[in-house]
């Protein structure tokens, strides 16, 4: 199955830039912190044309007001098929060495499922199973604005790890505005993760569990992810979540 993808400025080898990145480093921390993040993968300029697209209607299939639903203040647009260029191409190149550490993930934890190597095989599961909805999205907050405490879940088919990019500038474009993680343990209190994160870094993180090594083995923790109050400013982020919805 391919995805017609929808044009947009880029910096070219984006794919590339992905591929050199340290994934020893990166699943390291992923399995020491829950988090890992990857410092100005998308350039300033990049950042610039996938904030741009927040005004085009046409490229986004819903839009949600958080404050509605009780998600927290702000809102987000889920992008239509298909994708813009750099959307598209992030999550197809991401794809690959985050199924490797999320297969060695569940081999740990004793789950069966196994993840294909190509992005298109996996979202080919997911469609035969109904979910055929984009989930790629960009978050737009403003001042006031915060992200409750979730995971991204959508269906039967999840892919355990998804990729946020900051788009804007901390002190530049806005304050505050953290990205958290609360990470749940078995008979214990939850722990906090804050992340910073500068324009163009991306946070690698669990959807909903991962591995921990524990003194009588290994065990599953629950995880969740939000962004605290945004003192000024205004921030938009790029979500990269590589399981479509029902």
């Amino acid at each position: 199955m391919s995805v017609a993808t929808r044009r947009i400025t880029r910096t070219p080898g984006v794919e590339k830039r992905v591929a050199e990145l340290d994934w020893q480093r990166i699943a390291g921390d992923l399995d020491a912190h829950g988090c890992a993040v990857v410092p100005a993968l998308l350039a300033p300029g990049e950042c610039k044309s996938v904030e741009a697209l927040y005004a085009t209607e046409n490229l986004f299939r819903s839009r949600v007001m958080m404050a509605h639903h009780g998600y927290g203040r702000g809102e987000y647009k889920y992008f239509a098929y298909p994708l813009p260029t750099h959307v598209a191409a992030l999550r197809e190149a991401l794809y690959t060495p985050l199924a490797r550490i999320v297969n060695a993930w569940n081999t740990k934890m004793k789950i069966e499922i196994r993840y294909p190597d190509n992005h298109s095989d996996f979202l080919a599961r997911c469609h035969r199973a109904g979910q055929r909805r984009p989930t790629p999205l960009i978050l737009k907050y403003e001042t006031g604005d915060y992200n409750c405490l979730h995971q991204d879940l959508y269906g039967e088919h999840v892919f355990p790890l998804q990729v946020a990019f900051l788009l804007s500038a901390p002190e530049r474009d806005f304050t505050g505005g953290e990205f958290v993680l609360t990470e749940q343990r078995p008979r214990m209190q939850s722990r906090a993760e804050v992340v910073p994160l500068a324009q163009g870094d991306g946070v690698i993180f669990p959807v909903h569990h991962r591995p921990v090594q524990g003194t009588r083995g290994i065990y599953r923790v629950n995880m969740r992810h939000g962004v605290s109050r945004l003192r000024s400013g205004h921030r938009h982020t790029l979500g990269i979540i590589f399981h479509d919805a029902k």
